[in-house]
C-alpha cells in the first residue's frame, strides 16, 4: 500500500485472516505508547518481571530473570526488547502491565483497526496451538518443547489444524498494511510515540533475510516479524510486516504472510525480497 498520496491496495488474499504470532507485537507497543498518551503509564515506569512471569519460546530475558530470581525494567526497555528482538516475556509483560488481551482489543476496536484479532497472549496461545494446557513449569529450559514432543502426533497435528483454520490471532494483510499506513501518518498515538515506535522498529533485528534483505540501497525500511511453530513439513505463521521508504521520501506499508507453507526457509525469504524489490521497481516506474 502506498502511504503518501494514495489509498489503494495491491495484493493477494487480501482479507483472509493469518496467524500474526509476534507480528501482533506491534499491537501491543501501540496500546501501551497509547496510554503513555493518556497519562495511564510512563516510559520510565518500572515492571516488575519474576520467574512466574516467564513465557516460552524466543525470551532472552529470561536468564537474568532466572539468575536473579526478579528483576525490574523500565516500559521503555520492555518496549524495546519486545520489539528488535522479539522477546516473548517482555512482551507478556507489557501486555499484563497495559491491561491485558482485553487492553489491546479495546485499542484495536477504538482505533477501527478492522480485521486484526489479538491472542490470549504468548503462553496460552503457544501451548493451545502445540495441544498443551500451560504450565509455568514450561517456561524452564526446553520443558515446552519435551511436553510438547509427548503429544501423540494425530492430536498434536489436530490442534495446529484447528488454530489454522480459525487463528485467534489471525488478521487480514489489508487490515495490517491500513494500520501501518495510519501508525506512519501519526494517526494512531502522538507524534512523540509515533516517532519512538517507528524507531524501535527500524532496529529490529529479526528477519534480516526477510523483506529487508530485498529493500535498496538508499531506502529505508522498518519492520515487525513473525514465526509461528513447525510440525514437520509445515512451518506455520511466517510473516514480516513494514514500511519501506523511498529516497524521496515516499512510503508503502508492505506485508507479506505465510499461514502454513512447506516452503524451504531460503525460498521463503527469496519470496519476501522478491516483494520489497518489486515495490522499489513500481516506484521507480
Amino acid at each position: 500500500m502506498r502511504i503518501d498520496g494514495g489509498d489503494w491496495v495491491i495484493g493477494r488474499r487480501l482479507d483472509e485472516l493469518f496467524p500474526q504470532q509476534s507480528v501482533s507485537k506491534a499491537w501491543v507497543a501501540m496500546t501501551v505508547l497509547d496510554q503513555v498518551d493518556q497519562g495511564k503509564l510512563k516510559l520510565d515506569q518500572k515492571v516488575r518481571i519474576t520467574i512466574d512471569d516467564l513465557a516460552v519460546f524466543h525470551q532472552p530475558i529470561r536468564e537474568r530473570v532466572i539468575a536473579n530470581g526478579q528483576i525490574e525494567e523500565s516500559v521503555l526497555s520492555l518496549l524495546e526488547q519486545a520489539i528488535t528482538a522479539s522477546d516473548n516475556t517482555a512482551n507478556d509483560s507489557l501486555l499484563r502491565t497495559a491491561g491485558g488481551p482485553q487492553a489491546v482489543r479495546a485499542f484495536i476496536a477504538k482505533k477501527r483497526l478492522g480485521a486484526i484479532r489479538f491472542g490470549p497472549g504468548e503462553r496460552a496461545l503457544q501451548s493451545g496451538i502445540a495441544g498443551l494446557e500451560w504450565k509455568q513449569e514450561y517456561a524452564i529450559g526446553r520443558r515446552f518443547y519435551v511436553a510438547r514432543d509427548a503429544i501423540p502426533l494425530p492430536a498434536r497435528k489436530a490442534a495446529l489444524d484447528r488454530y489454522l483454520a480459525d487463528p485467534v490471532d489471525g488478521a487480514s494483510p489489508e487490515a495490517i498494511v491500513r494500520a501501518l499506513a495510519k501508525l506512519a501518518k501519526g494517526e494512531l498515538l502522538s507524534a512523540a510515540s509515533t516517532r519512538l515506535l517507528l524507531d524501535i522498529m527500524s532496529r529490529t533485528s529479526s528477519g534480516p533475510n526477510r523483506l529487508k534483505a530485498g529493500v535498496p540501497a538508499g531506502w529505508r525500511f522498518l519492520h515487525k516479524t513473525g514465526t509461528g511453530q513447525i510440525l514437520s513439513p509445515v512451518s506455520t505463521g511466517y510473516n514480516d510486516i513494514g514500511i519501506m521508504t523511498a529516497p524521496d521520501g515516499t512510503r508503502y506499508a508492505v506485508v507479506v504472510m505465510m499461514g502454513s507453507t512447506t516452503s524451504s526457509i531460503p525460498e521463503r525469504m527469496a519470496f519476501m525480497q522478491f516483494v520489497s524489490r518489486s515495490v522499489a521497481t513500481y516506484h521507480q516506474r
